[in-house]
Protein backbone atom coordinates (compact mmCIF):
# COMPACT_ATOMS: atom_id res chain seq x y z
CA UNK A 1 0.00 0.00 0.00
CA UNK A 2 2.77 2.40 0.91
CA UNK A 3 4.52 1.76 -2.42
CA UNK A 4 1.26 2.56 -4.22
CA UNK A 5 0.94 5.80 -2.25
CA UNK A 6 4.48 6.85 -3.16
CA UNK A 7 3.81 6.07 -6.82
CA UNK A 8 0.76 8.36 -6.75
CA UNK A 9 2.75 11.15 -5.08
CA UNK A 10 5.53 10.71 -7.64
CA UNK A 11 3.03 10.81 -10.54
CA UNK A 12 1.38 14.00 -9.22
CA UNK A 13 4.79 15.63 -8.76
CA UNK A 14 5.81 14.77 -12.32
CA UNK A 15 2.55 16.09 -13.79
CA UNK A 16 2.78 19.28 -11.72
CA UNK A 17 6.40 19.84 -12.75
CA UNK A 18 5.49 19.31 -16.40
CA UNK A 19 2.66 21.83 -16.13
CA UNK A 20 4.99 24.43 -14.63
CA UNK A 21 7.61 23.66 -17.27
CA UNK A 22 5.08 24.43 -20.00
CA UNK A 23 4.24 27.83 -18.55
CA UNK A 24 5.93 30.53 -20.65
CA UNK A 25 7.93 33.19 -18.86
CA UNK A 26 7.39 36.93 -19.09
CA UNK A 27 10.65 37.33 -21.01
CA UNK A 28 9.65 34.65 -23.52
CA UNK A 29 6.23 36.16 -24.17
CA UNK A 30 7.55 39.71 -24.46
CA UNK A 31 10.27 38.57 -26.86
CA UNK A 32 7.72 36.71 -29.01
CA UNK A 33 5.43 39.74 -29.03
CA UNK A 34 8.21 42.12 -30.07
CA UNK A 35 9.44 39.69 -32.73
CA UNK A 36 5.90 39.17 -34.05
CA UNK A 37 5.55 42.91 -34.60
CA UNK A 38 8.75 43.06 -36.63
CA UNK A 39 11.56 42.79 -34.12
CA UNK A 40 13.23 45.30 -31.78
CA UNK A 41 15.36 46.90 -34.50
CA UNK A 42 12.35 47.62 -36.73
CA UNK A 43 10.32 48.97 -33.80
CA UNK A 44 13.11 51.25 -32.62
CA UNK A 45 13.65 52.45 -36.20
CA UNK A 46 10.04 53.64 -36.31
CA UNK A 47 10.54 57.32 -35.52
CA UNK A 48 7.18 58.60 -36.74
CA UNK A 49 3.86 57.07 -37.73
CA UNK A 50 0.81 58.58 -39.40
CA UNK A 51 -2.41 56.58 -39.50
CA UNK A 52 -5.46 57.83 -41.39
CA UNK A 53 -8.92 56.40 -41.80
CA UNK A 54 -12.31 56.78 -40.17
CA UNK A 55 -13.68 56.96 -36.66
CA UNK A 56 -17.05 55.26 -36.12
CA UNK A 57 -19.17 56.38 -33.17
CA UNK A 58 -22.57 55.66 -31.64
CA UNK A 59 -22.87 52.19 -33.16
CA UNK A 60 -22.22 53.44 -36.68
CA UNK A 61 -24.52 56.45 -36.63
CA UNK A 62 -21.59 58.89 -36.80
CA UNK A 63 -18.54 58.54 -39.03
CA UNK A 64 -15.67 61.03 -38.92
CA UNK A 65 -12.38 61.24 -40.75
CA UNK A 66 -9.53 60.31 -38.45
CA UNK A 67 -5.79 61.01 -38.40
CA UNK A 68 -3.35 59.93 -35.71
CA UNK A 69 0.26 61.09 -35.75
CA UNK A 70 2.93 59.76 -33.41
CA UNK A 71 6.54 60.77 -33.11
CA UNK A 72 9.13 58.94 -31.07
CA UNK A 73 9.64 58.82 -28.20
CA UNK A 74 6.50 60.29 -26.64
CA UNK A 75 4.48 62.60 -28.88
CA UNK A 76 0.99 62.00 -30.26
CA UNK A 77 -1.77 63.98 -31.96
CA UNK A 78 -5.23 62.79 -33.00
CA UNK A 79 -7.72 64.60 -35.23
CA UNK A 80 -11.36 63.72 -35.88
CA UNK A 81 -13.11 65.77 -38.57
CA UNK A 82 -16.85 65.99 -39.15
CA UNK A 83 -18.97 68.61 -40.91
CA UNK A 84 -16.06 71.05 -41.38
CA UNK A 85 -15.14 70.85 -37.68
CA UNK A 86 -12.03 69.13 -36.34
CA UNK A 87 -11.49 67.90 -32.80
CA UNK A 88 -7.85 67.70 -31.74
CA UNK A 89 -6.03 66.05 -28.85
CA UNK A 90 -2.25 66.29 -28.56
CA UNK A 91 0.62 65.53 -26.20
CA UNK A 92 4.15 66.85 -26.73
CA UNK A 93 5.92 64.73 -24.14
CA UNK A 94 5.35 67.30 -21.40
CA UNK A 95 1.84 68.69 -21.59
CA UNK A 96 -1.36 67.94 -23.45
CA UNK A 97 -4.20 69.96 -24.89
CA UNK A 98 -7.40 69.63 -26.88
CA UNK A 99 -9.80 71.48 -29.14
CA UNK A 100 -13.39 70.25 -28.93
CA UNK A 101 -15.55 72.27 -31.37
CA UNK A 102 -18.50 69.86 -31.26
CA UNK A 103 -19.49 71.29 -27.88
CA UNK A 104 -18.91 74.86 -29.01
CA UNK A 105 -15.38 75.17 -27.62
CA UNK A 106 -13.15 76.19 -30.52
CA UNK A 107 -10.15 77.43 -28.52
CA UNK A 108 -7.41 75.05 -27.35
CA UNK A 109 -7.54 73.99 -23.71
CA UNK A 110 -4.79 72.40 -21.67
CA UNK A 111 -5.50 68.95 -20.28
CA UNK A 112 -5.33 68.04 -16.60
CA UNK A 113 -2.72 65.47 -15.59
CA UNK A 114 -5.30 62.69 -15.20
CA UNK A 115 -6.77 63.39 -18.64
CA UNK A 116 -3.30 63.05 -20.15
CA UNK A 117 -2.93 59.40 -19.19
CA UNK A 118 -4.66 57.86 -22.24
CA UNK A 119 -2.66 60.11 -24.57
CA UNK A 120 0.62 59.19 -22.91
CA UNK A 121 -0.23 55.51 -23.42
CA UNK A 122 -1.22 56.15 -27.05
CA UNK A 123 2.15 57.79 -27.65
CA UNK A 124 4.00 54.52 -26.95
CA UNK A 125 5.20 53.59 -30.42
CA UNK A 126 5.81 49.92 -29.61
CA UNK A 127 3.12 49.40 -26.99
CA UNK A 128 3.45 48.78 -23.24
CA UNK A 129 5.74 45.73 -23.54
CA UNK A 130 8.53 47.29 -25.61
CA UNK A 131 11.36 48.39 -23.27
CA UNK A 132 9.08 47.86 -20.26
CA UNK A 133 12.00 47.66 -17.84
CA UNK A 134 13.49 50.95 -19.06
CA UNK A 135 10.07 52.57 -18.61
CA UNK A 136 10.01 51.49 -14.97
CA UNK A 137 7.11 49.08 -15.42
CA UNK A 138 6.63 45.68 -13.80
CA UNK A 139 5.26 42.75 -15.82
CA UNK A 140 3.69 39.54 -14.51
CA UNK A 141 2.30 36.53 -16.39
CA UNK A 142 -1.20 35.55 -15.24
CA UNK A 143 -1.82 32.49 -17.41
CA UNK A 144 -4.44 32.32 -20.13
CA UNK A 145 -7.90 33.86 -20.33
CA UNK A 146 -10.68 33.56 -22.88
CA UNK A 147 -10.97 36.49 -25.28
CA UNK A 148 -13.87 35.97 -27.68
CA UNK A 149 -13.13 32.23 -27.83
CA UNK A 150 -9.33 32.58 -27.92
CA UNK A 151 -7.23 31.32 -24.96
CA UNK A 152 -5.05 34.43 -24.85
CA UNK A 153 -1.90 34.83 -22.79
CA UNK A 154 -2.53 37.47 -20.13
CA UNK A 155 0.21 39.79 -18.93
CA UNK A 156 -0.21 42.33 -16.16
CA UNK A 157 1.75 45.55 -16.70
CA UNK A 158 2.05 47.90 -13.73
CA UNK A 159 3.22 51.25 -14.99
CA UNK A 160 5.55 53.60 -13.16
CA UNK A 161 2.59 55.81 -12.20
CA UNK A 162 0.70 52.86 -10.68
CA UNK A 163 -1.83 52.40 -13.48
CA UNK A 164 -2.34 48.81 -14.62
CA UNK A 165 -2.73 47.40 -18.12
CA UNK A 166 -3.67 43.80 -18.85
CA UNK A 167 -2.22 42.77 -22.20
CA UNK A 168 -3.79 39.79 -23.99
CA UNK A 169 -1.65 38.06 -26.61
CA UNK A 170 -2.89 35.72 -29.31
CA UNK A 171 -1.53 32.23 -28.48
CA UNK A 172 -0.42 31.58 -32.06
CA UNK A 173 0.79 34.94 -33.35
CA UNK A 174 1.66 36.63 -30.01
CA UNK A 175 0.19 39.96 -31.14
CA UNK A 176 -1.98 42.04 -28.81
CA UNK A 177 -5.67 41.32 -29.32
CA UNK A 178 -6.96 43.14 -26.25
CA UNK A 179 -5.77 45.71 -23.71
CA UNK A 180 -7.65 46.42 -20.50
CA UNK A 181 -6.32 49.41 -18.60
CA UNK A 182 -7.24 50.45 -15.08
CA UNK A 183 -6.26 54.00 -14.23
CA UNK A 184 -7.15 56.58 -11.60
CA UNK A 185 -8.75 59.68 -13.08
CA UNK A 186 -10.14 62.48 -10.94
CA UNK A 187 -10.32 60.29 -7.85
CA UNK A 188 -12.14 57.37 -9.47
CA UNK A 189 -10.92 54.19 -11.12
CA UNK A 190 -11.63 54.02 -14.84
CA UNK A 191 -11.40 50.75 -16.75
CA UNK A 192 -10.93 50.96 -20.51
CA UNK A 193 -11.04 48.03 -22.93
CA UNK A 194 -9.37 48.13 -26.34
CA UNK A 195 -9.69 45.37 -28.94
CA UNK A 196 -7.01 45.23 -31.63
CA UNK A 197 -7.05 43.45 -34.98
CA UNK A 198 -6.52 43.55 -38.75
CA UNK A 199 -2.75 43.94 -38.40
CA UNK A 200 -0.96 45.25 -41.47
CA UNK A 201 2.71 45.87 -42.12
CA UNK A 202 3.91 49.47 -42.18
CA UNK A 203 7.66 49.85 -42.76
CA UNK A 204 8.36 46.29 -41.54
CA UNK A 205 6.24 46.74 -38.40
CA UNK A 206 2.81 45.19 -37.87
CA UNK A 207 0.25 47.82 -36.86
CA UNK A 208 -3.40 47.16 -35.88
CA UNK A 209 -5.70 48.71 -38.49
CA UNK A 210 -8.80 48.02 -36.39
CA UNK A 211 -8.99 49.52 -32.89
CA UNK A 212 -12.22 49.36 -30.90
CA UNK A 213 -12.24 51.10 -27.52
CA UNK A 214 -14.49 52.20 -24.70
CA UNK A 215 -15.33 51.62 -21.06
CA UNK A 216 -15.29 47.94 -20.18
CA UNK A 217 -18.77 46.47 -20.44
CA UNK A 218 -20.13 49.40 -22.46
CA UNK A 219 -21.56 48.15 -25.78
CA UNK A 220 -21.25 51.62 -27.36
CA UNK A 221 -17.57 51.75 -28.26
CA UNK A 222 -15.73 53.87 -30.77
CA UNK A 223 -13.93 52.16 -33.62
CA UNK A 224 -10.93 53.34 -35.58
CA UNK A 225 -10.69 51.81 -39.04
CA UNK A 226 -7.29 52.62 -40.48
CA UNK A 227 -7.07 52.88 -44.26
CA UNK A 228 -3.49 54.08 -44.66
CA UNK A 229 -0.31 53.88 -42.60
CA UNK A 230 2.84 55.91 -43.25
CA UNK A 231 6.09 55.39 -41.37
CA UNK A 232 9.03 57.73 -40.81
CA UNK A 233 7.35 60.66 -42.52
CA UNK A 234 8.58 64.19 -41.70
CA UNK A 235 6.60 65.53 -38.73
CA UNK A 236 7.06 69.02 -37.31
CA UNK A 237 7.20 69.04 -33.50
CA UNK A 238 5.06 72.18 -33.55
CA UNK A 239 1.87 70.19 -34.24
CA UNK A 240 2.13 68.60 -30.79
CA UNK A 241 2.71 71.84 -28.85
CA UNK A 242 -0.02 73.99 -27.39
CA UNK A 243 -0.77 76.66 -30.04
CA UNK A 244 1.26 79.80 -29.44
CA UNK A 245 -0.64 82.92 -28.43
CA UNK A 246 -3.69 81.00 -27.25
Amino acid sequence: MRSGFFLIVFFVAVVTSAAFAQQPTVDELVAKNIQAKGGPDALHALQSLRLSGKLILQEGQIEARYVETRKSPDKVRTEASLQSMTAVQAYDGTEGWKIWPFSGRKDPEKLAADDLKPLIEDAEMGGPLLDWQAKGSAVEYLGTEDVEGTPAHKLKVVRKNGDVSFVYLDPNYFLEIRLVTQRMQHGAQVEEEVDLGDYEKVENVLIPFSVESGHKGDPDKQKEVIEKGEANVPVDDAIFHFPAGK
